[in-house]
């Protein structure tokens, strides 16, 4: 007997995507495979970071940035239609930034802080589920013993993954990850490559990068991405190797970008 493929994820159709008059994102389609690392690649500019963005509606928060054509289904639901709770959307697409955040908090409060805002867990379940997101993000052994001392004492990767830590603790289904790595030392790159990889065993994670070599370290599938265009999406390692497109093999030579 054949097995059904697992369902994508995300579904993106024929999505189009304006700043104002100016069209940023063209007629889209892709499919996000679910549990796996998805990585957005292209020059600065592409619209890679707007279509994170897109997946948990962050756009919504800058004057005339919409989509203008087509949908993003995210568990089978138009995440665009006016019935959808953008906060509970949120909660189940999770977003880690290209500069940590962390609130100016202790790193228990830190991670507690969406569980406490939405009255999410009484007290002793929320001590356990701070817990079981650190050990999630590989914090745990690092801060076990300063839970209470405040979160702008860490160092800049254990920022990062504190980060990631607070997006794992409302149980997200997707990880958004724009450029997570881009301010951090080779040492805590690595640290938060090797979470990525882990973590894709329980979630979908999109990550944009401007690193290639980070994209073909971590993960499954690529998107390059030109001009606001889709250009080439594949298994990472057929991308790397073996290039549909000249626009995406110039790419990757260091022709531009």
């Amino acid at each position: 007997m054949s097995v059904s493929p697992q369902p994508p994820a995300i579904q993106v159709r024929d999505m189009h995507f304006h700043y104002g008059p100016t069209c940023a994102l063209k007629a889209l389609t892709l499919d996000v495979a679910e549990r796996q690392v998805t990585a957005f690649i292209g020059p600065s500019g592409c619209g890679k970071s707007t279509l994170l963005r897109c997946f948990n509606r962050m756009n919504d928060e800058i004057p005339g940035a919409r989509v203008t054509q087509g949908s993003i289904h995210i568990g089978g639901i138009d995440i665009q239609d006016r019935s959808v709770d953008v906060v509970k959307l949120r909660r189940e697409v999770g977003m880690v930034f290209q500069k940590s955040n962390p609130f100016p908090r202790s790193i228990f409060d830190n991670v507690a802080f969406g569980l406490q805002l939405h009255r999410m867990a009484s007290r002793s379940i929320l001590v356990q589920a701070v817990e079981e997101a650190l050990v999630s993000a590989a914090l745990w052994d690092e801060v076990k013993d300063r839970l209470h001392e405040s979160a702008l004492g860490l160092s800049g990767g254990q920022q990062q993954r504190l980060c990631i830590a607070r997006s794992l603790a409302v149980k997200p289904r997707i990880i958004l990850m724009d450029e997570p790595c881009s301010a951090l030392d080779p040492i805590a790159t690595a640290k938060v490559e090797d979470l990525i990889r882990t973590l894709r065993q329980q979630y979908t994670i999109i990550i944009v990068t401007h690193s290639m070599q980070q994209a073909a370290r971590v993960s499954d599938h690529t998107a390059f991405f030109y001009l606001g265009e889709l250009i080439e999406f594949s298994g990472t390692l057929k991308l790397f190797s073996n290039p549909a497109h000249k626009l995406t093999e110039d790419y990757l030579r260091g022709t531009f970008g």
